[in-house]
Order: C-alpha cells, then structure tokens, then sequence
C-alpha cells in the first residue's frame, strides 16, 4: 500500500507541477536546421569579452535578456568551440550542458510563457573558424594584427551565445577588452573608451534590433575617422593603417552615398554608418556588418554601394529563413546597376540584357552559372551566395521595374523598406507586397520564370 505522502509526492513529480517542455534546439531552417533556438525570443545581449591577439584565447560573459514563447523546463543556446563555465538564470545557477554547437539549459524554476527572464554565460577558450559549405570562413578569424568576428550565416555562435538566426533580432552592448594599444571596432556607437592596468575596455552600443550575423567585433591598429553626413548623421570609419590611403577617397564619398541611397529606399534605418577596412588577407570577402561593413581591402565604390544598401535590405530587413537570401543580394546588386546608372555607366536595362544574353562576364561558363538555379530555391546551404541569387535576383527586380514603371517602382522600393523596418521578410511577403502595391499588373510570369523557375527564362 501507498502511504498519502508518497501518493502526494509521485503526483509534484509527475502531474501539474510540471508544466513546461523543452524548447527546440533551432528554428528549422530549411538550409541550418540547427541555427538558432526555440521556446523564446532575445530582446538584448549584453556582451563582456576580453581578447589576448598574443595568446589568442577569448573570454566572456553573454547577459541575455529574452522572453519565453511557451512554459520552458529548458531551452538551448548556440555556441561552438568555447567552453561554458557557468549559467545562471534569473541570478541562481542553473544546470547546462553542451554537444557540438548546443548548450542546453536547465533553470532551476521552470519559465512561464510570457515571462521575461535574464540568463548570463560565462565562457571562454580558444575560439574557432567556421567553414561554410561552400568553403569559406567565418566565426573568429585572427589577422595579422588582432581578429575579426563575422557572422553570415552561423558565424557569431564561435564568440558569443545566443539564438544565432536572422528570426531572432536584438539590441546589443558590447564590451571589449583588449591589451593596451589595439583598438576594437563593432556596431553600433562607441560610448566609452577605458585604460586600466595596461588593457583597455571599448564600449559599444546598438539601440536598434540587430540579427547576430551582422554582428561583428574588429581588433586591431585602425585610423579611425569620425564625421557627419550633410543631414547630421555620424560616420565612423576604422581602416588598418596600411590600407589608408588607398582607402581614403572611396571612404570620402560615403556622404554622398548615403545621400543617393536615401532618395531611392528612404530613410536610413539605423543611428550611425561607416566602413571598417582591414588588410587584404584577413578574410576573403567584405561583409555588410551593421551600421559599418567590413571589407579586406580598399573596396572601389561599387562595392561599397552594394554594402551600404544592405543596411537596408538584409539589416533593416532581415530574411525569414536563408533560403530568402535573394531579398538580400538581389537588393543590393540591384543598387549597384541603380547608380552605375545614375553615375553615366551603363544603364540597369543595359545590364539586365547583357546577362541574358551572356556577354556580361568573358568566361562562358560564368555566365551560364547565372541560370544555374532560381534565385528563390537554391538547392542547399553551398548555394546561398552564388550567382543566381546576385544577378537573376537583380533581374527580377528589373523586370519589376518595367512592369509597374519608374515612379511606381521607386515607391515600391522605399515602401518594401518601411514596411519591414528592424523585421524579417520572405519571398512570398514580397510577392504579396508586389501585388498588393501593383494590382492592375500581372505578374505572374516574373515569379515562374524569373523567380521560381529553372533555367534561362524563354525572353527577356
């Protein structure tokens, strides 16, 4: 027979007083399943991080302010190549553990749905390079002088924890700590600047909602440059001092940038822009890093064009998934056609028909590769940044633009941006939005032949 207290007992165990369930350990993305986490949302992350350039070795402690979106027992974190040294929730310890790219936490008192609570991370170690599936380079990255965090599209779980998806947008204070003489540069404002004992600590502070692949953190020797554009906005550059002068008159004209781009997606959606040039060899691509990219090199002005209006689009307006990388790339290819445009080079309309016809690279099989796959289906995770989703996504918005006419398309463009500020987006929300904004048009052989279908459309 049952005693009443063991009955009692078996019952907390067992019946209501466990009301909660694991959240899922990431959003399935259909190209990073495992990117990003369920159960609750971030709404900021204050990072404190100290970097050795000598010993390489990284710590930090993550405070991350989220709100449950069910009843949690436990919920997961993404980080890989550090160790996890302690979690506490709500300020009590809480039990953890870690598998390849997951931590997984157990509070001591499970989380309500709805309930906004606070769990702080400390870890450290030596912090790792990501490889991407098509072969490039990611997470924390060491350069000559120091190291640069890039994130697109998992990278940023190699220096901090978090829910490391585009879904999961937050505001960030980012700390850092580094020996003295080496600068740090991140998103943001820098808001302080400290020396003590031989280190000094960079403040930064980013009030607007930021996904953590356009997170960044660059430690080194910089030049940094602070001025305004001509409507007051502050311009923060920081170039590794043996890319000064090739960098500098390019730089000058982020003014005139910003200007152009205003009058063609509208207002700008962030408190501050920029640039960051390191050295040529420190990564192999430029990034569009929030409020300032990031570029291994002079960029010439094109690029920094195409860099810049992802600050719209793909920053401000973030894909739901990555297979909407298009509404990333095909935006800002799209920008660089617009001011080549504008500048006397070649017109979009003459761009557009020098891709369809194959004579706009010189290497024959570089320009079939445009028609390699539908900008809005690449095949896998090894396709998100290849050709297709580049230059057919700008020519699906060309082909936009000749539907609906100029003047409509300049409002489509600026009304896309606002009507998704600091959100997340996916095809089908264009598709609509294009429609919804044109209904007298018939797009209907733009998004099955350009969009959607294979191969080179039958005209142009």
């Amino acid at each position: 027979m049952m005693t009443a207290v063991a009955v009692a007992a078996l019952t907390a165990c067992s019946g209501d007083g466990v009301r909660g369930t694991p959240g899922a350990s990431g959003v399935r993305d259909p190209y990073f399943p495992k990117a990003g986490n369920g159960g609750y949302d971030i709404g900021h992350y204050d990072l404190a991080l100290a970097y050795d350039p000598d010993t390489e070795r990284l710590a930090g402690t993550a405070t991350i302010t989220a709100r449950a979106t069910q009843d949690l027992s436990a919920f997961n974190l993404d980080l890989k190549g550090l160790d996890v040294e302690k979690v506490t929730v709500e300020g009590r310890g809480a039990r953890f553990n870690q598998a390849g790219q997951e931590v997984t936490v157990r509070p001591s008192d499970e989380l309500d749905d709805g309930e906004t609570f606070r769990v702080a991370v400390r870890y450290s170690g030596d912090p790792v390079t990501v490889t991407d599936p098509d072969g490039s380079e990611e997470g924390w990255l060491p350069t000559e002088d120091g190291a640069v965090g890039l994130g697109e599209p998992t990278g940023s779980m190699a220096w901090f924890p978090g829910s490391h998806h585009p879904s999961d947008k937050a505001t960030y204070d980012l700390a850092v700590t580094v020996p003295e003489g080496f600068g740090v540069v991140s998103n943001g404002e820098l808001t302080s600047e400290a020396t003590r004992g031989g280190r000094t600590t960079f403040t930064w502070h980013v009030a607007e909602p930021m996904s953590s692949h356009v997170a960044m953190v660059a430690v080194g020797e910089w030049k940094t440059g602070r001025s305004t554009t001509g409507d007051g906005l502050p311009v923060y550059t920081a170039v590794d001092p043996e890319q000064a002068d090739a960098s500098r008159k390019v730089l000058g004209r982020i003014p005139e940038i910003m200007e152009w781009a205003q009058e063609n997606f509208g207002p700008y959606p962030f408190s501050s822009t920029g640039a960051i040039v390191d050295r040529v060899e420190d990564a192999g691509y430029a990034l569009e890093t929030q409020n300032r990219p990031y570029f291994p090199g002079a960029p010439d002005t094109v690029l920094l064009v195409h860099e810049l209006a992802h600050q719209w689009y793909g920053n401000s307006v973030s894909p739901k998934t990555w297979r909407d990388m298009w509404l990333n790339e095909g935006f800002a290819t799209y920008a660089e056609w617009l001011w080549e445009e504008d500048e006397g080079g070649d017109s979009a309309q003459e761009t557009f028909d020098a891709l369809y016809d194959g004579t706009y690279y010189p290497d024959e099989d570089e320009s079939d590769s445009v028609w390699a796959f539908p900008p809005a289906d690449p095949p896998d995770a090894a396709h998100i940044s290849e050709s297709p989703v580049y230059q057919r996504g700008a020519m699906v918005l060309h082909k936009i633009r000749r539907t609906v006419g100029d003047d409509a398309f300049w409002a489509l463009l600026r009304g896309w941006a606002a009507a998704h500020r600091h959100g997340n987006a996916d095809t089908e929300d264009f598709t609509a939005y294009v429609e919804k904004s044109a209904p007298d048009e018939d797009f209907t052989e733009i998004w099955e032949d350009w969009l959607y279908g294979d191969g080179r459309p039958k005209s142009g």
